[in-house]
């Protein structure tokens, strides 16, 4: 090899190597139990990250049903046996992604770990998937907040994932995803047009049909919705404990959460959380 190539090459490498992450910033599976999965033009890259809080599933209050289910369909999958890739939609602040994070904390020592991956980033899903074939963990891979917009052709790369593609995936991973509508794609009275009824049975157009398949792939639906007062308030009530021994739950406390929701115009268990932090706050700021 003459010097002028090998020159060349090395200048190759320099650029490739610039796109990678260096080997201390790679997951380690063993220590790290959750990473982002980044697409740029080589493909794509983990980086680990540390889970943001704590929050365990008994911290959960008012999704009982959703938690149970949720949980025995990933107990199932850490145990290798048949399980489904799960859609949490509903309610803004209602517990959905509070709930996936929960999961990892509670069972991390089972061998589970979390992917994040963001809606611009779904086109380099299936070289993640393919990457995590053979690792000798179980993978949950999380798309938070998930929606699209009616020009944007990123769902195909989740869509092909899920249920498309002549192998699927591997048998340890499972995709969860959130949102708030339970159609990920938008509909609009347009795709109606071509709908039918044709005796007894009504027949879709394409295009419904096209959006409602996303959904369709996932065969856990888990829906969140508003909580009634009585659950935010118990739920008010466990995070002032948990953010304070100190703090005590009575009467002004609840007028005060209560007052809270209405101002937010809404009840949920986000808006519980943050009127805990405002209580506990202002309380031990004044002692």
């Amino acid at each position: 090899m003459n010097a002028e190539l090998e020159a060349r090459l090395s200048r190759l490498l320099d650029v490739v190597e610039g796109y990678l992450p260096p080997a201390s910033a790679r997951p380690d599976w063993e220590r790290d139990i959750a990473a982002l999965w980044q697409s740029h033009s080589l493909g794509g890259q983990l980086m680990p990250v540390k889970v943001r809080d704590s929050v365990t599933l008994v911290d959960l209050i008012g999704v009982e049903r959703q938690k149970k289910a949720l949980v025995a369909n990933t107990q199932a999958f850490l145990h290798g046996l048949p399980a489904n890739h799960a859609l949490l939609w509903g309610s803004r602040g209602s517990g959905k992604s509070s709930m996936v994070r929960a999961l990892l904390n509670s069972l991390a020592s089972e061998r589970l770990r979390l992917i994040q991956v963001d809606r611009h980033d779904l086109s380099g899903l299936p070289l993640l998937v393919q990457q995590l074939r053979d690792a000798p963990y179980r993978f949950i891979v999380y798309c938070d907040d998930l929606s699209f917009e009616g020009s944007d052709d990123a769902y195909k790369a989740l869509k092909s994932v899920l249920d498309g593609t002549l192998t699927g995936p591997p048998d340890n991973v499972l995709l969860y995803a959130t949102s708030n509508r339970r159609h990920l794609l938008p509909e609009s009275l347009s795709d109606n047009d071509e709908t039918r009824l044709v005796g007894d049975e009504l027949h879709h157009g394409d295009a419904v049909e096209e959006k409602i398949s996303l959904s369709d792939r996932f065969g856990l639906w888990l829906a969140f919705y508003p909580f009634n007062q009585e659950t935010y308030l118990d739920a008010c009530r466990h995070w002032v404990a948990q953010l304070s021994s100190h703090a005590i739950w009575d009467d002004s406390a609840r007028e005060e959460a209560v007052r809270f929701a209405t101002l937010r115009g809404g009840r949920s268990g986000r808006a519980a959380w943050q009127f805990a932090c405002q209580w506990v706050g202002q309380r031990q700021l004044s002692e």
